[in-house]
């Protein structure tokens, strides 16, 4: 693409800030939230509202990213193709945002699953109480594993990202475009 891409690489970025802050803030805020809640019956309703309010933002986020990161991609494909460590960078970070969108997924559904205890006592959002139904009790002890998994695969991705920026340096273009050339040279 010879025209600049400012706008997909802003959704791309965006996506994932979002992605990662919201499921961060889901995991510190929703679930802390709903752990607080005095009525231990009430609990697992008012994680569910919370996540049921985020779902959508969170879709949005994640088509973004992925509609802006596919834009982008196109467009740095002969970079991503001829520069050292791009290659291996975007395949960790699709690697990486591939098992981010299905944690995100099983989350979902995990929540969903969760929240057919409305009316039952639970610890916390992910945790159970004595009296919590086993099937709830199980999909809670799933996500309070997940809860953090999110922000660490998502934060990943942010990271990554930011590793490509600093690949498009001038310098660091060059270097890694000399670096790829010599290994076909010495092939």
């Amino acid at each position: 693409m010879s025209r600049r891409i400012t706008t997909f690489r802003a959704l791309h970025d965006l996506g994932a800030a979002a992605w990662f802050g919201g499921s961060l803030m889901g995991a510190v805020g929703v679930n802390g939230a709903a752990a607080a809640v005095r009525d231990p019956q009430d609990r697992a309703r008012v994680a569910a509202v919370g996540w049921a309010g985020w779902s959508p933002v969170n879709a949005a986020a994640i088509a973004a990213h992925a509609v802006g990161g596919a834009v982008v991609l196109y467009d740095n494909r002969g970079r991503a193709a001829h520069q050292t460590g791009v290659r291996a960078n975007t395949v960790a970070k699709l690697a990486v945002t591939g098992a981010a969108v299905a944690a995100t997924v099983y989350s979902g559904l995990l929540g969903a699953k969760t929240a057919t205890g409305d009316g039952s006592p639970v610890r916390g959002a992910t945790e159970p109480a004595p009296t919590t139904p086993p099937d709830v009790a199980a999909a809670q002890k799933q996500l309070r594993y997940l809860q953090w998994a999110l922000p660490v695969l998502t934060g990943t991705i942010v990271i990554l990202g930011a590793q490509q920026g600093e690949q498009q340096r001038a310098t660091q273009i060059v270097s890694g475009l000399a670096d790829g050339v010599a290994r076909r040279i010495r092939r």
